[in-house]
């Protein structure tokens, strides 16, 4: 019993000691995590598969290819490391996107359709990839579960087992209030910045980020909310986000690929619902 206090305590203090960053210091994962790179990948991948069951995957090649040249684009950059990417618009009219640990990522086609343009969207997609690299949803798993947690991928390992099937065990799952999805105000900060430097990097103009956010907190409606919980506001966000564009190099940040308004034709031409899907059992 001692021995479990006093790595409580051991754990407890280092999640306690989140640094505070200013604008332009560097970005790398931080805070107390059990897992590995390797284990929040597979974590990712089985994820995956579990929501492919739950959503409707939007059957049209053009779409399909736009996200992922946009993500290609983001994830060609430095900052990106080497997180194996991949990118999938699923049918939902309302404003949002997912990344899941390891680099599953799935964007709402009403993302498309709600963009004034195409660096918005890459804003959204690069603060979701900033969640992956800097590893914030394994993260916030294991400060759910501070003594389970090792023990259960310690288990994992050796029996070559499912790690979603062993966090649901737990009740770390994929549901709406899901941990591996939810974030602290310090991630979100962290994942504008990053994400602003993705932009940069790839020739997006990172003020559009804050312009969407701007947006989405004025006009608000239901079509917005979801996003807006998912990615609560830490605090002078719009400030934050230009603060950390006035410590990066001098860019021109001209780059667009033109394809967003046949992108916002091709949205319109899809179902307004997607088809009912069973319960996943």
């Amino acid at each position: 019993m001692r021995q479990k206090r006093i790595l409580f305590l051991l754990v407890a203090g280092a999640l306690s000691l989140t640094a505070w960053r200013r604008p332009g210091e560097p970005l790398t994962p931080s805070g107390l995590n059990f897992f590995s790179k390797q284990q929040d990948i597979q974590l990712g991948q089985e994820a995956a598969t579990e929501v492919r069951k739950q959503v409707t995957v939007v059957q049209n090649q053009f779409l399909q290819d736009y996200i992922r040249h946009i993500g290609k684009r983001l994830m060609a950059q430095p900052e990106a490391g080497d997180w194996p990417f991949n990118f999938t618009v699923i049918l939902d009219p309302n404003i949002n996107a997912f990344a899941l640990p390891g680099g599953p990522m799935f964007v709402n086609s009403g993302t498309i359709a709600n963009a004034d343009n195409e660096s918005q969207i890459a804003g959204v997609m690069g603060h979701e990839m900033s969640h992956v690299i800097l590893r914030h949803g394994t993260k916030q798993a294991s400060k759910a579960n501070l003594l389970q947690i090792p023990v259960m991928l310690a288990g994992a390992v050796a029996g070559d087992g499912s790690l979603l099937g062993e966090l649901t065990k737990l009740g770390i799952g994929l549901g709406a209030n899901s941990i591996l999805l939810k974030y602290s105000r310090d991630d979100e900060s962290q994942a504008d910045a990053l994400g602003t430097h993705l932009m940069a990097e790839a020739g997006y103009n990172p003020i559009e980020l804050a312009r969407f956010f701007e947006k989405l907190e004025a006009h608000g409606g239901s079509r917005t909310m979801q996003f807006l919980s998912d990615h609560p506001n830490p605090g002078n966000r719009e400030q934050a986000i230009q603060a950390e564009i006035g410590t990066l190099p001098k860019r021109h940040y001209g780059y667009q690929s033109g394809d967003l308004e046949r992108a916002k034709a091709e949205v319109a031409k899809l179902p307004k619902a997607a088809p009912a899907k069973a319960a996943a059992q």
